[in-house]
Parts: structure tokens; C-alpha cells; sequence
């Protein structure tokens, strides 16, 4: 049991102002796994005064300084890798297996990306008689999601790190305990007080009052479509600058060129992967009509050869999802998609044999769907992939852009030069194209509903900075 009665504000553990607690649920068990402060406003207050005050010594500091800082944190999130997957495994439910690589590699990776990134700030531009140069924004509020717990927090705190912003984290609530150990390895490094402030608390209390808060200049938000148009419509009250990273239902086009079977044994895994709550997951595989029934089999053969288990058993491939409501929403999806006319190929709403306890749902694919059903337009958040058939390659893109959001996406083909073209006709932040890896040093971000700004690498620097341009 991990229990904490205290926030990480000003350098310090500080006493919150209510009594108020938030139990963390094992997802594989349902059984309480630790203990956090919920917060209020008033911790809001003291969290963003700590920033504020610590911000004018901060932004002064030399980019030297700043890359040293990134570094020692490269170093203590290294060092801690296993710990990190193994509080991710126990309060989100992801098996340790894949835990440790990735809910404790990918952080440390961005942070890799982000070494050199402060040097930028220093860089000046000449146009005519003036001179444009970078500065820190200021205070800045993060509201990050339970599905990636480190890595959300990491991909805004590096950023902000370089450009000489202080923050304020406000962490999922059902996803507490790792940025929990972040403020406590944060800590360790001997940052000034006041540059990274953690408080925990529901969206609707400590989130608003983040959003809301005068002193705050800048609010970064990953979570669903409707908390980045809470969050906006909040800031705009103080012309804050809001970045979202939000929704996805993004394609896999295959072309009738490509190895069908392959790629679908590969989307129908990759669909499983931290149980489908990946924000840029592919959802939908768009595959020619003829080649419908290859996609099936394969996808099928993978589908049921994932191990479905809890995060610490042996020889799992899939954990639970995260929490009993979002294992109620997965179910609702697979039951509208049964009654929109969609055809189930395995899977359904049932739990995996043998799994009583946990919030567990069988990997499910659907085929024969079209792009008007629910579960092809609606971000399910869980291990279920929707097939659609197209007849040409014109309809393929027109099917994988009918999409109130454009986060990510897929293209395969047996010639690279098509599978660009392809590529740069979907309305997407990201395409992978036949196969290309995520790099976390390249700008990640969504078009339409699927947010705005971008993350990672120098590009995600943009969000955390001001320009001010000297007349000469």
C-alpha cells in the first residue's frame, strides 16, 4: 500500500488544506493500492504561488544549466526504470513485462530528446532593424491523463525544463502513485523550491482552478475531446494559451499492394497494446474489400493468442483496462457495435475465462464496418478494432479523413513512394508509414479535434515560449 498525506509544493512536502483522500484502485485485483491528498483551490493557490516566485530566478538561468538539470534527471528516471514500471504495472494494470520499457523507458527517452533543446532559447534572429528572441512564458499548469502516467507528465515538464517555465502537475486520480515518485526522485535532484509542484485532485475542483488561475500563463492538458474544451473555455477567460493533446481514432490504410495478413496480425496486436488506451492507437484498418476476409483470419489468429492476465502473472500480453468505468464505456462500444450491424469476429463483452476479479476485456475486432457506426467515429479507449472494406485508394483516404480527429495514422504498401503519397493525403499529426517506429524526438500532436500544439523534441519547445522582438 502506498500511502501519501502530503503535496510536493515549493520544494517541500506540504500539508493540504482539506481532509479530503482519493483510494487508488488495482486494476487486476480491485483492490486499493494506495492513498493521495485531493485538493482544492487553496492548494492550487500555494502550488502556483511556489511557481510564480520561483520563476523570476529560473528564467534567468543559462541554458547550460538547464541541459545539466535535463540531464541528471535522464540520469535518476534511468536508474529507476523498474520502479517506475512496476508502480505503472500495480495502479494502471499494464503488464510489468511491457511496463518497464515503456511507461519507464519512453520518459527517459523524450528526456534524451530534450539534452540540447535549452540551446535553442539562446538562438536570435535578425529581421531588418529588429531582433527576435525566445523567452520563457512562465507559470504553466498541467493536467495529465491516467493512461501514460509518466510519460504525460514528462512530455510537458521537459519542455517547460528547457525553456526556464515552472509548473504545476495535476496528475490523473487514478493514476497518482507514479507522479507521486517522480516528486519524490524530482526532490533528489536539488532543483530551486518552487519550479515543479505536484498536486493531486479531481478535474473539476484542482483542474479548474489551474485553468482558471490568474497567475497561471499557460495550461497544457492530454485527456479526452470534452476536458480540452472544458480547459478552453476556462482559460479563455484569461487569454491563457492552452495546449491539448486529446482524442484519436486513427486509420491503418493498407493498399491492395501490401501484405494484408501481415499488417493485420500486426494492427490487431498493436490494438492491444497498453489494453487499446492509446491516444494515437490505430483503431480502424481500412482494407481493400477483396482482401476484407485475409485481414479477418489473421487479425482473428492474433486477437486470440493474446494472454490476457493480471500485470504480474507470467506469459501476459494484455492487463486489464484501468478502472471499472472505463471497462463499462469498452463494453457499451462492443454491444453498439453488435447492434449497428457490425460483424463480431471474436472477442465480445464478456470477461476472459477465469477472470473474476480485475477490470479484463477480451481483445474484439470487428469487420464489415462502416465508417458511419459509432465504434468507427468514437474513441473507445480499449482493445477493439473496427475493419472497413473500401473499393479504391480514393475512398481509402476519404474514409480515413472522415474523422472528427486527425492524431495519428498508418499506411502500407509494397512501394515506399505510394505509401508517402498516401501518407501526406491523410489529415493527421503523425503517419507511420509501412511500419516507421514512434521517435520521441519528432513533433507528436493532433489536427481537427484531436488537439492543438504540438509535443516532444524542439518543436515542442513552441508552446513554452515567447517571442519579443527588440527594435534597433
Amino acid at each position: 500500500m502506498h500511502t501519501y498525506e502530503n503535496f510536493y509544493i515549493n520544494g517541500q512536502w506540504q500539508k493540504p488544506d482539506g481532509d479530503d483522500r482519493i483510494e487508488v484502485i488495482n486494476p487486476s485485483t480491485e483492490e486499493v493500492c494506495g492513498v493521495v491528498p485531493s485538493g482544492n483551490a487553496a492548494d492550487v493557490d500555494a502550488a502556483v504561488a511556489a511557481a510564480k516566485a520561483a520563476f523570476v530566478g529560473w528564467s534567468q538561468t543559462s541554458a547550460q544549466q538547464r541541459s545539466e538539470i535535463i540531464s541528471n534527471l535522464v540520469d535518476v528516471l534511468s536508474a529507476n526504470m523498474q520502479k517506475i514500471g512496476e508502480l505503472c504495472a500495480e495502479e494502471l494494470g499494464t503488464p510489468i513485462g511491457l511496463s518497464t520499457p515503456v511507461h519507464g523507458g519512453l520518459p527517459v527517452g523524450v528526456l534524451t530528446a530534450f539534452k540540447e533543446v535549452p540551446f535553442e532559447m539562446e538562438k536570435e534572429e535578425q529581421i531588418g532593424n529588429s531582433v527576435v528572441i525566445k523567452e520563457p512564458i512562465g507559470v504553466c499548469a498541467f493536467i495529465t491523463p491516467w493512461n501514460f502516467p509518466l510519460h504525460q507528465i514528462v512530455a510537458k515538464v521537459a519542455p517547460a525544463l528547457a525553456a526556464g517555465c515552472t509548473m504545476v502537475i495535476k496528475p490523473s486520480s487514478d493514476t497518482p502513485l507514479t507522479a507521486y515518485y517522480f516528486a519524490e526522485l524530482v526532490d533528489g535532484l536539488g532543483l530551486p523550491p518552487g519550479i515543479i509542484n505536484v498536486v493531486t485532485g479531481p478535474g473539476r475542483t484542482v483542474g479548474e482552478a489551474m485553468a482558471t488561475h490568474p497567475d497561471v500563463d499557460m495550461v497544457s492538458i492530454t485527456g479526452s475531446t470534452e476536458a480540452g474544451i472544458r480547459v478552453a473555455q476556462l482559460a479563455a477567460g484569461s487569454v491563457k494559451r492552452v495546449s491539448q493533446e486529446l482524442g484519436g481514432k486513427s486509420a491503418c490504410v493498407v493498399l491492395e499492394d501490401a501484405n494484408v495478413a501481415e499488417v493485420a496480425g500486426a494492427t490487431a496486436g498493436g490494438i492491444c497494446m497498453n489494453s487499446g488506451q492509446v491516444c494515437a492507437a490505430l483503431s480502424r484498418m481500412i482494407v481493400p474489400r477483396s482482401k476484407q476476409d485475409e485481414a479477418v483470419a489473421a487479425a482473428k489468429a492474433v486477437a486470440e493468442s493474446v494472454v490476457v492476465g493480471g500485470a504480474f502473472e507470467e506469459g501476459v500480453g494484455m492487463g486489464p483496462v484501468a478502472s471499472q468505468a472505463q471497462l463499462d464505456s469498452v463494453r457499451a462500444y462492443i454491444d453498439q457495435g453488435i447492434k449497428e450491424g457490425a460483424t463480431l469476429v471474436t472477442g465480445g463483452t464478456g470477461k476472459p475465462d477465469g477472470r473474476n476479479a480485475g477490470y479484463f476485456v477480451k481483445p474484439t475486432i470487428f469487420s464489415d464496418v462502416s465508417n458511419d457506426m459509432v465504434i468507427a467515429q468514437e474513441e473507445i479507449f480499449g482493445p477493439v478494432l473496427a475493419i472497413i472494406p473500401y473499393d479504391s485508394e480514393e475512398e481509402a483516404v476519404a474514409i480515413a479523413n472522415d474523422s472528427i480527429f486527425g492524431l495519428s495514422g498508418a499506411v502500407h504498401s509494397a512501394d515506399p513512394e505510394r505509401a508517402k503519397s498516401v501518407a501526406k493525403q491523410i489529415r493527421t499529426g503523425q503517419v507511420s508509414v509501412n511500419g516507421g517506429g514512434f521517435n520521441p524526438a519528432a513533433p507528436f500532436g493532433g489536427y481537427k479535434q484531436s488537439g492543438n500544439g504540438r509535443e516532444l523534441g524542439h518543436h515542442g519547445l513552441a508552446e513554452y515560449i515567447e517571442l519579443k522582438s527588440l527594435q534597433l
